[in-house]
């Protein structure tokens, strides 16, 4: 792994902060654990005709890509979830098998989201593989209309899927599904959800989850930190914390190739003299390991400082976006119009920082795209434009941002 601590000091609203950013990376040599991966496709009428069959291309990439130790397993859910693929050993037959019962499904009636999130954890849970880490991916395109519906349901599913092991991973598609709930169902695994505007951004979308699912190299990764000369402490980014004993906890989850974690921590200064103690831990290939990361001080204009500046400014930006399209659909346009300010500012500052890491144009669009909505004050919310938000604060919110995919070229 590659594993590193960098803390800036500077003023705050209430005196001195600490900013510290721990990065855990996987080494792209490492080998991986095989996984067990329940795919749960939602089949439901709104998915009739283009959408369904751009899942099934996406699922069909998942059964490409899967290695000969990898276990794969098909559940598709209508008003009904039907697990027509059972887990099995991705073998010549069980591909073939798993092809065969992707290319005849047909949408039908009815989103039992719960069941069909239930119903796909409970057959997981039933098979163990020895050293395969248990995972569903989720691939809906509604909101739930059949079993329970509330969020706080939700929450709790999701709550005891990742008590019990199992990493949810989620794709919403288009403008009807409900990212609070994808969120509740992903956010305690660490993982949040991935958005998609329509069918033909599926395959790109797949293609980055196929690599976080297939790369996978370590799990239950968590940074823990130990202050001297602080009043306070604080996880900015939003993973499971908990205090242990003298120290600060934040749970990362999974660790895969390609996709960095970090975990930006802010704490207020009670004393000139202060330090950080920072240990990462981590699972893999069956053994824990803990291995204590040095802090390097680092200045806030040199490269290491504008970093941390600018995972902050990044988050600010999500979460302020975020808040601004909430207070659209409460009709509150003032609430919304101050979040724009504030979510405009982070853009400046990411663009004044200039940091490739942390591109500021992969916000652009979308601020563009609220801005327009809190001037005209009324009239029906683009929804599509909110879900694309929402799923870019759970992700951001949790430190996973799948690298760019570079253009194609001409020809290709």
């Amino acid at each position: 792994m590659k594993l590193t601590a960098w803390a800036v000091e500077r003023d705050g609203e209430r005196g001195r902060d600490v900013h510290l950013l721990v990065n855990v990376e996987a080494e792209t040599d490492s080998p991986r654990a095989p996984v067990a991966v329940n795919l749960a496709l939602d089949r439901s009428a709104s998915m009739r005709g283009a959408p369904l069959a751009a899942a099934v291309e996406a699922a069909q990439l998942l059964v490409e890509r899967a290695g000969s130790k990898d276990y794969l397993g098909l559940l598709a859910f209508d008003g009904v979830p039907e697990q027509l693929e059972p887990l099995r050993l991705m073998d010549s037959d069980a591909r073939a098998d798993l092809a065969e019962s992707l290319s005849l499904l047909q949408a039908g009636e009815g989103t039992a989201l719960h069941e069909a999130v239930e119903s796909g954890a409970a057959a997981v849970r039933r098979l163990f593989i020895p050293g395969a880490r248990p995972k569903m991916l989720v691939l809906t395109d509604g909101e739930p209309s059949v079993g329970p519906r509330s969020l706080a349901d939700f929450r709790a599913l999701g709550s005891k899927v990742a008590e019990s092991g199992i990493t949810v991973h989620a794709l919403g598609l288009g403008r009807h599904y409900l990212p609070e709930i994808l969120e509740a169902l992903t956010g305690p695994s660490g993982t949040g959800f991935t958005h998609v505007d329509d069918a033909e951004g599926l395959p790109v979308a797949a293609a980055g989850l196929v690599a976080e699912l297939f790369g996978e190299v370590g799990t239950e990764a968590r940074v823990h930190v130990r202050p001297s000369g602080f009043s306070e402490l604080q996880c900015r980014h939003r993973y499971l914390a908990r205090v242990e004993g003298d120290s600060l906890s934040a749970g990362l989850g999974s660790l895969s190739h390609a996709f960095p974690r970090r975990a930006l921590f802010t704490g207020r200064l009670e004393l000139a003299d202060w330090s950080l103690g920072v240990t990462t831990t981590w699972t893999q290939n069956g053994d824990t390991r803990r291995v204590a990361v040095p802090v390097q001080r680092v200045l806030p204009d040199s490269p290491e400082g504008r970093f941390i500046r600018a995972v902050g400014a990044e988050l600010d930006l999500v979460s302020a976006e975020s808040v601004a399209w909430k207070a659209l659909m409460r009709r509150n346009p003032a609430a919304a119009e101050q979040s724009l300010k504030a979510a405009e500012e982070a853009l400046r500052e990411l663009v004044r920082l200039g940091v490739d890491e942390v591109p500021a144009k992969r916000h652009v669009d979308r601020l563009a795209d609220l801005k327009l909505a809190v001037e005209r004050r009324t009239g029906e919310l683009p929804a599509l434009l909110v879900r694309r938000a929402r799923a870019a604060d759970a992700r951001t919110g949790l430190s996973i941002i799948q690298p760019a995919i570079p253009a194609r070229k001409a020809g290709n």
